[in-house]
């Protein structure tokens, strides 16, 4: 069994725990309370500023076959899916001009930055967004909500696209070869920050 798949194994009863959080659920359901969904919306941008960061840090020290790959996913978070998130959180009346990290984006995006100091260490500490991103898109998709800006949402991350990527960043882990317990450790962390991450604030 590779790192990658190991984690997935790891990390499964910890997706299951958000596909139960009452945010995502709401989400699944296309009844969450907007004033919630709005204040989540507002975290997660600050959150994808940062994401960024964490691409271009882990580029930085990326093998020359994985730059352009860590280069691409920088762009693309910074410009498609910020700019998807942007036109999301307008339909909702998010201030994302005016918002300020709450403790559980500060705490996660402190995490993956500082993990991002070493190549394999930072990628298996951002997998549990990719990948958990990735599954609950999938899992939703299966039963859409019938309103249309949650289905919206369920989709970016349904698409196979994103998928491909995840699948991408898996690969990238098995090939950097991270000593494998400290590879569970970060990713475990990663995944207790995604489920701190739906208690919006």
């Amino acid at each position: 069994m590779s790192v990658s798949e190991k984690l997935h194994v790891i990390g499964r009863p910890l997706l299951d725990a958000q596909l139960a959080h009452p945010t995502v659920a709401g989400i699944g359901r296309g009844d969450l309370a907007e004033p919630v969904f709005r204040s989540w919306l507002e975290q997660d941008y600050l959150f994808l500023l940062d994401y960024v960061r964490v691409f271009a840090r882990l580029a930085w020290q990326a093998p020359d076959g994985h730059l352009g790959d860590l280069v691409d996913l920088a762009h693309a978070t910074f410009h498609d899916e910020l700019s998807l998130h942007r036109e999301l959180a307008a339909s909702f009346g998010a201030d994302l001009g005016g918002v300020r990290k709450g403790p559980a984006c500060a705490a996660y995006t402190a995490f993956l930055l500082e993990s991002a100091a070493s190549y394999g260490e930072g990628l298996a500490a951002l997998y549990p967004c990719m990948w958990g991103y990735s599954t609950l898109g999938r899992i939703l998709a299966e039963n859409p909500p019938d309103e249309p800006r949650y289905r919206a949402w369920v989709e970016t991350y349904a698409d196979p696209g994103f998928a491909a990527l995840t699948v991408r960043i898996g690969e990238m882990i098995d090939e950097a070869d991270p000593p494998p317990a400290r590879a569970e450790e970060l990713f475990v962390a990663g995944m207790r920050h995604e489920l701190a991450f739906w208690d919006v604030p």
